[in-house]
C-alpha cells in the first residue's frame, strides 16, 4: 500500500469515525423517551416499546434497499443522503412534541432511524473495507468504540433534559388552569425539542462538511444477483441472527434500565447513600432533591454504555492479538453470567452486575458483523445490507421484554435475554470450529 494511499484511508476512517460517534449518541438519546413517552401517554410497557418498534423497524424495512442503492451510488453519497434524512427526523421531534400526538413522535423516530440506516449500511462495511481483511475486527472495534464513547455520554444529556422534570397525570393537567396548562405543555417540550433540535442542525452542518471530503473509492461494481448468492453462504446467515439477537438483547437491557432501577426502589437508596449519591449528582450536575426518581436512577444508565466504550477499545487490542471469534466467546459468557447475578439479588449488587453487561457487549456487533463478512469481497454493500436489517431485533426483543415485563416482572423477564446470549455464544464455538477445520 502507498503512503498517500495509507494516508487518505486514515483521513477517511477519522470522518468516518465521526459518524459512529454521532449515531451511538441518538441511539441512547431515543431510551428515556421510553420512561417519559409512558407517563406522558399514561401506556403500558409494552406500548411504550413501540419507541424501539418505530426505531429498529426501519432497519428491516431499509437496509437491503441501501445496500442497492449504495452499490450504485457509492459510499460517500449515501453517507450523504443518511446525514440528510437523520438531520430531517430530529427536527420532527419539534412538532411531535408541541402537539403531544404519539404517533407523531413514532413518525420523528422512524425518520431519524431511517437515515442511521443508510449511514450504518455504508459505514459499517466502508471501515471493515479500510486495510486488510485480518484487520477488519479491530478496525470496526475502534470505531464502535467512539460509537459507544456516544452511547455513554447520551444518558446523562436524557437525564438532565428529558428525563429530569415531574410529569403530570391526565387528571392533574386537568385540574390546572388554561394558563397553567399552556405553561406546562410548553415547558414539557422543550425538554425533548431542544436537544434533538440541536442534533439535526448538528447533522445538517455534518452532511454539508461530507459534501467536501475527499474519501478512497473502495467499491467496484457490484455483480448481479448478488442477494440470491449471500442466502446461500451460511455464516452469513448466523451472523444476521446474531446480530438480531445482540441487538435486540442490548437495546432490551439498556431501554429498561431506568424503569427497573424505579422498580427495585434504588432512587431512595442512592439518596440514602453518600457514595451513590455523589456519583448520580456528578453525572446530572444538580442536587437530587430537586429530581424525579426517573433521573436519579437513569443517570447510572450512563455506566451501561460506558462499558461498552471501554470494552470496545480493549477489544480492538484483543482482536488483533486473539482470534476475534475466540473474544466472542468469552464476552458471551460475561454477559450471561453478569445477567444472572441480576436476576437472583437486589439492590446495588443488581444493579451494578446488569450495568456490566454493558462492558461484555462492547465487541459483540463489530465482531459478529466482520466475522460474517469475511471473504465476500464486492458483495460486502448488499451484505451490510442484510446484516443491518437484522439490527430489527432492536424492534422486536424490547417489546417482547415489555410484554414479559408486563406480566411476569423484570427479572424473571431477563430469561429472553440470557437465550439471546446464548445464541451469540454458539455462533462463536460455530465459527472457532470452523477455522479450525480450514487451518
Amino acid at each position: 500500500m502507498s503512503t498517500t494511499t495509507n494516508k487518505s484511508y486514515k483521513s477517511a476512517f477519522i470522518f468516518l469515525t465521526s459518524l459512529f460517534f454521532l449515531w451511538g449518541f441518538i441511539t441512547v438519546l431515543v431510551d428515556p423517551l421510553i420512561p417519559r413517552l409512558k407517563e406522558v401517554f399514561e401506556i403500558t410497557y409494552f406500548e411504550s416499546g413501540l419507541i424501539q418498534f418505530a426505531f429498529f423497524g426501519a432497519y428491516l424495512l431499509l437496509s437491503i434497499p441501501a445496500g442497492f442503492l449504495l452499490s450504485r451510488i457509492g459510499y460517500k453519497k449515501g453517507i450523504i443522503l443518511g446525514l440528510l434524512i437523520m438531520a430531517s427526523g430530529c427536527l420532527l421531534f419539534y412538532p411531535a412534541a408541541s402537539s403531544r400526538i404519539f404517533i407523531v413522535f413514532l413518525l420523528a423516530v422512524f425518520v431519524l432511524a431511517s437515515g442511521m440506516t443508510i449511514l450504518q449500511v455504508a459505514a459499517n462495511p466502508y471501515v471493515a473495507a479500510l486495510g486488510s481483511e485480518e484487520g477488519a475486527s479491530s478496525r470496526l472495534n475502534l470505531s464502535q468504540a467512539f460509537n459507544s464513547l456516544g452511547t455513554a455520554i447520551a444518558p446523562a444529556i436524557g437525564a438532565m433534559f428529558i428525563l429530569s422534570d415531574k410529569i403530570k397525570t391526565s387528571d392533574e393537567i386537568e385540574a390546572l388552569t388554561d394558563a397553567n396548562k399552556e405553561i406546562y405543555y410548553a415547558a414539557e417540550a422543550s425538554n425533548v425539542q431542544l436537544p434533538f433540535v440541536a442534533i439535526g442542525l448538528f447533522t445538517l452542518l455534518l452532511a454539508i462538511i461530507f459534501v467536501y471530503v475527499k474519501l478512497p473509492k473502495l467499491l467496484q461494481k457490484a455483480p448481479k444477483g448478488g442477494y440470491l448468492e449471500l442466502l446461500n453462504q451460511p455464516s452469513l446467515v448466523m451472523g444476521a441472527i446474531g446480530i438480531f439477537v445482540y441487538v435486540g438483547a442490548e437495546v432490551a437491557i439498556g431501554s429498561y434500565l431506568t424503569s427497573y432501577f424505579v422498580d427495585m426502589n434504588l432512587a431512595e437508596a442512592v439518596k440514602a447513600s453518600p457514595t451513590m449519591k455523589s456519583i448520580s449528582e456528578w453525572i446530572v450536575s444538580t442536587d437530587l432533591a430537586t429530581l424525579d426518581p426517573k433521573a436519579i436512577v437513569g443517570a447510572f444508565v450512563t455506566f451501561y454504555w460506558s462499558g461498552a466504550m471501554i470494552g470496545r477499545f480493549i477489544g480492538a487490542y484483543l482482536t488483533k492479538i486473539i482470534d476475534p471469534a475466540k473474544v466472542l466467546i468469552s464476552f458471551a459468557i460475561g454477559a450471561l453470567l453478569m445477567i444472572l447475578i441480576s436476576m437472583n439479588s437486589g439492590g446495588f449488587i443488581s444493579m451494578w452486575s446488569i450495568l456490566a453487561v454493558g462492558l461484555f457487549n462492547s465487541i459483540m456487533f463489530p465482531t459478529i458483523f466482520t466475522l460474517a463478512l469475511g471473504g465476500l469481497d464486492d458483495l460486502k454493500p448488499q451484505a451490510s445490507g442484510i446484516l443491518c436489517t437484522a439490527i430489527v431485533g432492536g424492534a422486536v426483543i424490547p417489546p417482547f421484554y415489555g410484554l414479559l415485563t408486563d406480566n411476569i416482572g423484570f427479572k424473571t423477564a431477563f430469561v429472553l435475554v440470557l437465550a439471546c446470549y446464548a445464541y451469540i455464544m454458539l455462533y462463536g464455538f460455530t465459527k472457532r470450529r470452523k477455522q479450525k477445520a480450514i487451518a
